[in-house]
C-alpha cells in the first residue's frame, strides 16, 4: 500500500538535502563579511569552506552504516537535529574559531543525513512513482544550487534584524524544525544490529590522514612553511597509507572493511578518483577565490559578489543538462569535451581580468562565467557513471562511497589549495585592487593547470558508463551519488 502521507514526508526529505546544499556553499559569499567582523587571516575565509567539507568527508565514510544498523529514520532525525543545534551555534559563534568548529559540527551532521535520503525515498514510493518523485527532487536540487549564493548576498545585504551574516545560519533553525515535524512520517524502517559493525579505527587513520592533508594547505602561507607543516605532508601520505594497509589486512581477517579494497582493481576505478580529485579541486576552489577577489579587492558588496558569480551555477545547470544527455552517445569523450569547455571559459577569464584589470565589471565576467559552468556541469553529471562502469555489482555501494568522500575530500583541497595561491600573490597592502586582479589571473591559470592534468588522466577511464540493471537494488550511496549529480554542479559553483 502506498505511504498515505508520502508527499509531506517527502518534502522533509528534500529539506533535508536542500540545507545541506545552501550550507556547503553559502558561506563562500559570506566568508569575506565574517572575516572582517570576527577577525584572523585569510586563512579563515578558507577554512570556513574546507572544515565543512572535510568533515563531510570523514563522516560520510560511516554514515551510510549508520542508517543500516541504527535504522534510516532515526539516523536522519538525530542528523537533522544535530545540523540544527550545529547552525545555531555558527550564528551564535564569537570568534572565527568557534564558527569553524560549529562549520566542521555541520559537515558532520549533513554527512548522517544525505546517505539515508535516497533509501527513505524507495521506502516512501512504489517502483511506478519513484520517477515522479524524482523528477521534484532533482529541479529542486539544482534551483538550490543556483540561488544559493543568491540568497546568501540578499540575506547580508538586507542585514534583517541587524544581524548581517549570521542571517544565512539562523534561517536554517525555522526550516530544520519544521523538516523535523514532517519527518515523523517517515516510514520507520527496522534497525539491524547484526549489520556489520563500524569500522571506527579505520574511520580515524581515514580522517587523521585528510586533516593532516589539508590542514598545511590551509595553513602554510600563513606560517611561512615551517618544517612541522612540511612534515604534516609528509605525515599525511604515510597516514593514508597505513589506513589503506589496515583496510587490507581487515578484510583478510574476515570483518568487515571500512571500503572494500578489491574495488581499486577495477577497471578505470582508480584513474577515476584521480580524475575526480583533480577535477573537483579544481573546481572546489575557483569561485571561492573569485569572492574573495571581488569583495576584498575591488570592493563589491556580496549582493554584487553574488549576482556577479550566479551565471557559473546557470551555466553549470545548463550543462549538467548537456552532460546528461550526451553520456550515453559519446562516452568518457564528453568528459573531455567539458574540461576543454571549462578551460577556455577560464582561460577567457584570464584575457578579460588582463584585459580590464581594476575596472572588471559584472557584465565583463558574464560570458566567461557562463562558458566556464557549462563546462563543469558537462563532466560532473557522467562522471559518476564512468568511473563506476568497471566496479563489480557487489562492491558497488564502497565504491560509490569512497568516491563521494573523495568528492567531499576534493573540495577542500582546492578551497585551501587554490586559495593558498592566490595568498602568497597578494602579500601587499589591503586594497591594492590591481594586485588581486593580478593574483586572480595567476590563480585562475593554476586551475587550467588542475583541469590539464584532469584531461590526460581521462585516457586512463573507461569508454562507456555503466548500465544500470533495473533488477539490481542500489545501496543508498550509489543513488545518492548518482541523483544528486544533478545538483552538485551548481553546488560547487555556488
Amino acid at each position: 500500500m502506498p505511504h498515505p502521507r508520502r508527499w509531506l514526508a517527502f518534502a522533509a526529505v528534500i529539506t533535508a538535502s536542500v540545507m545541506d546544499l545552501l550550507d556547503s556553499t553559502i558561506a563562500q559569499v559570506a566568508a569575506p563579511s565574517i572575516r572582517r567582523d570576527l577577525g584572523g587571516s585569510y586563512a579563515v575565509i578558507e577554512w570556513l569552506t574546507a572544515s565543512y567539507a572535510l568533515a563531510m568527508a570523514v563522516a560520510l565514510l560511516t554514515g551510510g552504516r549508520l542508517g543500516d544498523r541504527y535504522g534510516r529514520k532515526r539516523v536522519l532525525l538525530s542528523g537533522m537535529a544535530a545540523f540544527i543545534v550545529a547552525s545555531a551555534a555558527c550564528a551564535a559563534a564569537a570568534t572565527s574559531g568557534e564558527l569553524i568548529a560549529a562549520r566542521a559540527v555541520q559537515g558532520a551532521a549533513a554527512a548522517v543525513m544525505l546517505p539515508q535520503v535516497f533509501g527513505l525515498i524507495r521506502d516512501l514510493f512504489a517502483a511506478h512513482e519513484m520517477g515522479k518523485a524524482f523528477a521534484v527532487f532533482s529541479p529542486a536540487m539544482g534551483l538550490s544550487a543556483m540561488l544559493g549564493p543568491v540568497i546568501s548576498g540578499g540575506l547580508i545585504s538586507l542585514n534583517l534584524f541587524g544581524v548581517g551574516w549570521r542571517m544565512i545560519f539562523l534561517v536554517n533553525i525555522p526550516i530544520g524544525i519544521a523538516a523535523l515535524a514532517g519527518a515523523r512520517y517517515l516510514p520507520a524502517a527496522p534497525a539491524q544490529p547484526s549489520a556489520s559493525r563500524l569500522d571506527l579505527p579505520g574511520a580515524a587513520l581515514a580522517g587523521a590522514g585528510m586533516f593532516l592533508l589539508v590542514f598545511p594547505l590551509a595553513q602554510g602561507q600563513e606560517l611561512g612553511w615551517p618544517a612541522w607543516v612540511l612534515a604534516m605532508l609528509a605525515a599525511s601520505v604515510a597516514v593514508l597509507g597505513g589506513f589503506g594497509w589496515y583496510q587490507v589486512r581487515r578484510k583478510r581477517a574476515g570483518r568487515p572493511p571500512l571500503i572494500e579494497p578489491g574495488i581499486f582493481t577495477s577497471r578505470g576505478y582508480a584513474p577515476g578518483i584521480a580524475f575526480s580529485l583533480a577535477f573537483i579541486s579544481s573546481m572546489g576552489g575557483i569561485v571561492v577565490v573569485f569572492n574573495i577577489v571581488l569583495q576584498a579587492g575591488l570592493g563589491f558588496t556580496p549582493w554584487h559578489s553574488a549576482i556577479t558569480t550566479a551565471p557559473w551555477a546557470a551555466g553549470a545547470f545548463v550543462g549538467s543538462a548537456v552532460g546528461g544527455i550526451t553520456m550515453s552517445k559519446l562516452g568518457r569523450r564528453v568528459l573531455h569535451a567539458g574540461v576543454v569547455v571549462e578551460a577556455a571559459g577560464l582561460l577567457t577569464m584570464i584575457a578579460v581580468l588582463h584585459a580590464a584589470g581594476s575596472a572588471v565589471s559584472t557584465a565583463d565576467l558574464l560570458g566567461p562565467m557562463i562558458v566556464g559552468g557549462i563546462g563543469m556541469g558537462m563532466v560532473f553529471v557522467p562522471l559518476f557513471d564512468i568511473v563506476m562502469a568497471g566496479v563489480r555489482p557487489h562492491e558497488m555501494g564502497s565504491a560509490s562511497g569512497v568516491l563521494q568522500t573523495v568528492n567531499s575530500l576534493s573540495m577542500s583541497i582546492g578551497v585551501a589549495g587554490l586559495g593558498a595561491i592566490l595568498f602568497s600573490l597578494l602579500n601587499v597592502r589591503a586594497g591594492h585592487a590591481a594586485t588581486f586582479v593580478s593574483a586572480a589571473q595567476w590563480t585562475t591559470l593554476a586551475t587550467v593547470g588542475l583541469l590539464a592534468s584532469a584531461f590526460a588522466i581521462g585516457f586512463w577511464l573507461p569508454r562507456r558508463a555503466r548500465e544500470a540493471d533495473p533488477g539490481q537494488p542500489e545501496d543508498s550511496l550509489d543513488g545518492q551519488a548518482s541523483a544528486q549529480a544533478v545538483a552538485v554542479p551548481g553546488q560547487a559553483a555556488a
